[in-house]
């Protein structure tokens, strides 16, 4: 049976492992399942009585090591140093 969400849930549902990556309706097995799976750890979340158990100890398979690479910040320029004058 078809998982029914609102699209607009959907979108905003996500994995809540730290990566907090998106999530799809079914599983790659069965797109059909009543589950949401993570879009990047692969952690199948069951849909009960239409209602998502987003908890990792319900989830299952998956890989708990994904993480999402850490972002780097912007290089900052160094500010010129500007010599001091003498009066």
């Amino acid at each position: 049976m078809a998982v029914r969400l609102d699209p607009v849930l959907v979108d905003v549902l996500a994995c809540p492992a730290d990566h907090h990556a998106p999530l799809v309706v079914g599983t790659p097995d069965d797109p059909e399942a009543d589950a949401l799976t993570c879009t990047l750890c692969g952690r199948r979340f069951p849909v009960r009585d239409g209602i998502p158990v987003l908890l990792l100890d319900e989830a299952v398979g998956g890989d708990e090591t994904a993480t999402v690479p850490p972002t780097v910040p912007p290089t900052v320029p160094p500010t010129p140093t500007v010599p001091a004058t003498e009066p």
